[in-house]
């Protein structure tokens, strides 16, 4: 049997949920007669000119809700749904995501917190789900561990070892509900009258959760190394005994600290007692030049470094699914002050991760995402690459899901950046909204074109809007 199945790109709603719409009415309508067969999904994705993951995703649901049927070894087919009661649904109030709420107006926005959710592998983590239900385990729904699953922790420190060269024993390992739930822990561990350092620039979040938390927060300047070290002793950084630091990809800069640095902010750590190093490797699953450095904790010989790390960036925020590696020595104090909290993951999403992880799903995600990134970086360095460098330099290049833009001519200030960006329709987004004081940003006109959102086509329709904002000249 061949499908005729109308697909409309210009509107919202996916591709699959489109199939499967599609399908489900004709069963209804009887169209589709009970025992008809129906395409395979290869077979129906080469006819539409879709991937065959699309229709994989479309068929499941079907088959999830009883309108269609697997036989083995011989195909799909319409189910006898004729007793079935059909229930009219009532109509559902429109969710907004937020990108679409920050954009208003904007068609192409280059935000440097986007990941591309059409590459999710949605079928690989409904039949995870799907296999972790099937048994009626009752266990799964009560509290567990406080730290999370013993075996997720295992596994994650299987991979971290493997892949950053931390080095670490399950029982280091606390998993939380993100990043900000585990700064805010960190801060009732060490004790809330911690003064904190941080780069300046910074990742803005984490330090409107310290100062939530009651901490001082000191600014740090950086250099094209990393956080100047030298200052934590004789700069705005004294008296700090907490530096935060994204060694392996600074957000929003995009350096990656060199070695050296490295070990002097290890051997400032070492002088006093009780100081410590908070490592945020926040997405280092992603580089395009060179070899991954290693991960700082992994240098560390004296319990300095407290690493963090998520999933966020490398499978999708919704998962909220972060953890810490904490030196032996804060384990006690752990115990001690938060040891009584449940864990804030669901025991169920932890076995969905720790199947993810362990059945080799997450590797393989990981390495196509890789693919998929490259592809738009080098669409989108190419594109900067035919003009906009006679205007301006680029940085943050070689690692993460962003780059930067810094004026080197003079020509505009970061505000008329970003708003001739927008009268065209594009999104940028300047610097100085990740210093902690905007007002001592000294850097030259600077904003952030994150890419990991967009399709090649939206990147090289966006860019061609840059150019016509900023009167970027052509190529010679």
């Amino acid at each position: 049997m061949e499908l005729m199945i109308p697909l409309n790109t210009g509107i919202s709603s996916p591709m699959y949920e489109q199939i499967y719409r599609f399908i489900k009415e004709e069963i209804r309508q009887g169209s589709l007669s009970a025992g008809s067969r129906l395409p395979s999904t290869r077979v129906l994705a080469e006819n539409l000119k879709v991937s065959r993951s699309t229709t994989q995703m479309a068929y499941e649901q079907l088959l999830s809700e009883g309108y269609i049927e697997a036989v083995p070894c011989r195909g799909y087919f319409v189910a006898q749904i004729e007793e079935l009661v059909e229930v009219k649904e009532a109509p559902a109030a429109r969710f907004v995501p937020e990108k679409e709420e920050k954009s208003s107006g904007i068609a192409v926005d280059f935000s440097p917190r986007g990941i591309d959710l059409d590459k999710f592998p949605f079928s690989i983590w409904r039949k995870l789900s799907r296999n972790i239900l099937v048994d009626d385990n009752k266990a799964l729904f009560l509290n567990g561990d406080p730290q999370g699953e013993y075996a997720l922790r295992q596994a994650i420190g299987s991979y971290l070892h493997s892949a950053r060269g931390v080095r670490c024993r399950p029982d280091q390992i606390i998993i939380g509900a993100g990043n900000e739930y585990l700064l805010m822990l960190l801060a009732l561990i060490l004790g809330r009258d911690r003064v904190i350092a941080m780069e300046n620039p910074t990742y803005k979040q984490a330090y409107r959760v310290f100062l939530s938390q009651g901490c001082q927060v000191h600014p740090v300047d950086m250099d094209r190394y990393g956080m100047k070290a030298s200052e934590l002793e004789d700069g705005e950084g004294r008296g700090a005994d907490i530096a935060y630091v994204m060694p392996s990809h600074q957000y929003p800069m995009g350096t990656v600290m060199s070695v050296r640095r490295r070990q002097e902010l290890l051997a400032w750590a070492c002088r006093k007692e009780e100081r410590y190093l908070i490592e945020d490797d926040y997405d280092s699953e992603f580089r395009y030049k060179g070899k991954p450095i290693p991960a700082l904790q992994g240098m560390d010989q004296n319990g300095r470094v407290i690493y963090m790390g998520t999933f966020s960036k490398s499978i999708a925020p919704a998962i909220r699914i972060g953890f810490l590696v904490l030196p032996e020595a804060l384990l006690k104090l752990y115990r001690e002050k938060a040891g009584f909290f449940s864990s804030t993951v669901s025991r169920l999403d932890q076995n969905i991760l720790y199947q993810f992880l362990t059945e080799g799903h997450y590797e393989r995600h990981l390495n196509r995402m890789r693919a998929v990134y490259k592809g738009k970086h080098d669409i989108l360095l190419g594109g900067l690459l035919g003009g906009f460098e006679k205007v301006f330099s680029i940085g943050g290049e070689h690692a993460g899901l962003h780059v930067l833009l810094t004026d080197r001519t003079g020509r505009h200030t970061e505000e008329e950046l970003e708003r001739t960006a927008a009268e065209k329709g594009i999104g940028v987004y300047g610097l100085s909204r990740y210093f902690i004081h905007p007002e001592h940003n000294s850097y030259p006109p600077t904003v952030l074109l994150g890419y990991a959102s967009l399709s090649g086509e939206e990147i090289e329709r966006g860019l061609k809007g840059l150019r016509e904002a900023w009167d970027i000249p052509g190529e010679e």
